[in-house]
């Protein structure tokens, strides 16, 4: 299959490529720079030059491809509404695309406050949609597709997905542990992240571009929920910092931004998808990964 991957640079598209060109897909990467092109291409992968806000290069890839996986996204936290706006119109224009082929889309989205106090499952519908919903409601729209003839699949990753020279969530919480000398959790820290390793993940989306549904949803969750005060507790015994808990009043000073994601709890199963497509981790845990100095 010949498919157009966007952020194939990126923590997980990287990964993802590598996974695809193993299992014997031919991929297109789209790169904004030549940084990212000499990445895509060093990997073994052709690469389509253009961005998320380009909607011919974006055309382009879809038009000559047998599927698309789209994991790019704009992560500019002052600018989250241009950045859903951008999503927005990507998957709008993937659809268009595609429609009436039966082709695949798969789309990265996310598990965090779906369902909020109570476990998640692939059962549950995002109960956002629309242009001002988080990602311009990219999720349901993408869904609505299925009607239209496109293979559309929801990629629901764990907030966290780790492993050596991750960049994102977890690396945040460990650089305030190090700007505070101290390895904060908020309030009791019994709220609970889902984690998966970068390796599970790539392998799961390849998976699901080869064998889920239209309409399906699928969780890159390895760990269901961990407390996190142990994820605290695991960055400060590595860094040989004591461990506290910071006032839910006090969080955004001691965190910044993540602080809401990192008081949220969020758990997560992944009991379908493991049945549905025969997947089972097998990557290191998120407090093995902070252990063995994947953040240090």
């Amino acid at each position: 299959m010949r498919v157009f991957v966007t952020g194939a640079s990126g923590w997980i598209g990287s990964a993802v490529v590598s996974e695809l060109l193993g299992a014997g897909h031919e991929v297109v990467g789209l790169a904004r720079s030549e940084e990212s092109a000499t990445a895509v291409r060093s990997a073994g992968a052709a690469v389509q030059r253009g961005s998320l806000d380009d909607l011919d290069s974006l055309r382009a890839g879809a038009e000559h491809a047998d599927g698309v996986v789209h994991l790019g996204f704009k992560h500019d936290f002052s600018d989250m509404a241009g950045a859903a706006r951008t999503e927005r119109a990507a998957i709008e224009l993937f659809g268009d695309v595609l429609a009436g082929s039966d082709r695949p889309l798969l789309f990265a989205s996310g598990v965090a406050g779906l369902t909020p106090g109570r476990v998640l499952t692939e059962r549950d519908a995002n109960p956002s949609s629309g242009p001002d919903a988080p990602r311009g409601g990219g999720e349901n729209l993408a869904l609505s597709f299925a009607e239209r003839g496109v293979r559309s699949v929801s990629l629901r990753f764990a907030p966290t997905v780790h492993g050596q020279g991750d960049h994102g969530f977890t690396s945040v919480i460990v650089a305030a542990a190090h700007a505070a000398g101290v390895s904060g959790y908020i309030g009791d820290g019994s709220n609970r992240w889902p984690a998966v390793h970068r390796s599970d993940a790539a392998r799961l989306v390849r998976l699901a571009l080869e064998q889920a549904p239209a309409g399906g949803v699928v969780h890159a969750v390895a760990e269901e929920g961990i407390p996190t005060r142990e994820i605290a507790a695991a960055i400060g015994e590595h860094l040989a910092l004591p461990v506290e808990s910071v006032a839910p009043d006090a969080a955004a000073e001691r965190f910044g931004w993540i602080a809401r994601f990192f008081g949220t709890d969020m758990p997560t199963s992944s009991a379908l998808t493991r049945e549905r497509f025969g997947w089972t981790p097998t990557g290191p845990t998120l407090l093995e990964d902070i252990a063995a100095g994947a953040y240090a």
